[in-house]
């Protein structure tokens, strides 16, 4: 009798890439880079692309499609290999069966999907509603759960969760959308009121965003109703914050099997060209930052343990970025976490595990295999 010498099917995994929000080129980029480094001796790998209305399409496996070339981003609607139809994950945690419907045609089972790599950035992907839908399909997902993926993109209750953890937090203030739109001369007064007491310039962002899209640096009152209508055509709540002076220190923190630990820290060193950080700076100019930043060991040393007490803090899985500010008195503040950063090749996260060692295979491999190593549910 012959024995069955068929070999064990490889892991597959579902890149998750695009999206609603209004980082989706940003998040075509990452998955770009994602596909380029996984192993696919060792993984099978189905690229699912979000497009912006919110259909799910069955992509093209094409990273070369996916880079900002002449400074035109990219779009999942140009990957899509179907301009309708959609594919659909299952809902019964029994099966992790994925299909691709399309008008008049009958479904077409994808195979099942043993972990998703969401790479999604902002609303509706990093938020925690992405997560929710995988834990409700029970099927694991690489990057924090539910609560640390809402409370990472909601920059007021990041805030909040750090303070009572005893982290350091700068100055801010909240402009919820009731406030704006119901009295808007009385949230003007607020955020006045705000300068007043710790000084213009004010930056104007998004409450719930990223890539630091929808920022405005407002120097005088002048600014500030162009900066608050900025920022809500990304999210109609908004936060304001002080200026703090101080150096911007970046920290990644990656989940081990004994536990988070963290990277060399990079500093992100003023820009000439732009008032700060900003998206053109960040992907479109390129600007670079400085990898491991010369900081010293001992700011190093205390760095990595606030990254990673702020990664326990929010209860987050799998991998983090923390970005903080280093003040002229020497103090570090936390300014805030990205519970999936960015995996763009000039993206900081893997830049600066790459420094510490771990190569950007070897940082795709390790997430996706704590993901597979994770139930989903209470954990």
């Amino acid at each position: 009798m012959s024995e069955n010498t068929q070999s064990p099917r490889k892991p597959r995994v579902a890149v998750v890439f695009g999206g609603r929000s209004s980082e989706h080129a940003i998040s075509v980029v990452t998955a770009g880079a994602v596909l380029s480094a996984i192993d696919r001796d060792k993984y099978d790998v189905l690229p699912i692309g979000i497009t912006k209305d919110g259909r799910w399409a069955l992509t093209a496996d094409a990273p070369e499609r996916m880079a900002i070339a002449d400074r035109k981003l990219p779009d999942v609607s140009d990957l899509a290999e179907s301009e309708q139809g959609g594919v659909v994950l299952p809902v019964d945690p029994s099966s992790r069966e994925v299909v691709l419907t399309e008008p008049g045609q009958v479904p077409r089972a994808l195979g099942e999907v043993d972990v998703v790599f969401p790479v999604l950035h902002g609303p509706y992907g990093e938020d925690g509603t992405l997560q929710g839908l995988l834990e409700l399909s029970g099927i694991p997902y690489v990057g924090a759960g539910v609560l640390a993926s809402a409370v990472g993109q909601d920059k007021e209750y990041m805030k909040r969760v750090f303070v009572s953890f005893g982290l350091p937090v700068g100055p801010y203030e909240v402009i919820r959308p009731r406030e704006w739109e119901q009295n808007p001369a009385a949230a003007r007064k607020k955020i006045v009121e705000f300068a007043a007491e710790h000084g213009w310039p004010l930056f104007v962002k998004p409450a719930r965003g990223g890539s630091s899209m929808g920022i405005t640096k407002v120097d005088d009152l002048s600014g500030l109703d162009e900066a608050v209508e900025e920022a809500r055509r990304h999210d109609p709540k908004i936060l304001v914050e002080s200026l703090l002076r101080g150096r911007e220190i970046e920290c990644g923190v990656l989940e081990f099997e004994d536990g988070p630990r963290a990277s060399v820290p990079a500093e992100i060193p003023p820009v000439t060209d732009h008032d700060f950080y900003d998206f053109e700076a960040k992907y479109i100019d390129s600007a670079s930052g400085i990898v491991p930043a010369p900081i010293g060991d001992e700011a190093t040393a205390e760095v990595q343990r606030l990254a990673v007490a702020a990664y326990e803090a929010v209860s987050c899985e799998g991998l983090v970025r923390a970005d903080f500010f280093l003040t002229e008195d020497g103090d570090f503040v936390i300014n805030e976490i990205n519970t999936m950063p960015g995996f763009t090749p000039i993206s900081m996260y893997p830049r600066m595990w790459q420094e510490s060692g771990v190569s950007y295979p070897e940082l795709v491999d390790r997430l996706v295999q704590a993901a597979l190593t994770r139930s989903t549910g209470l954990r």
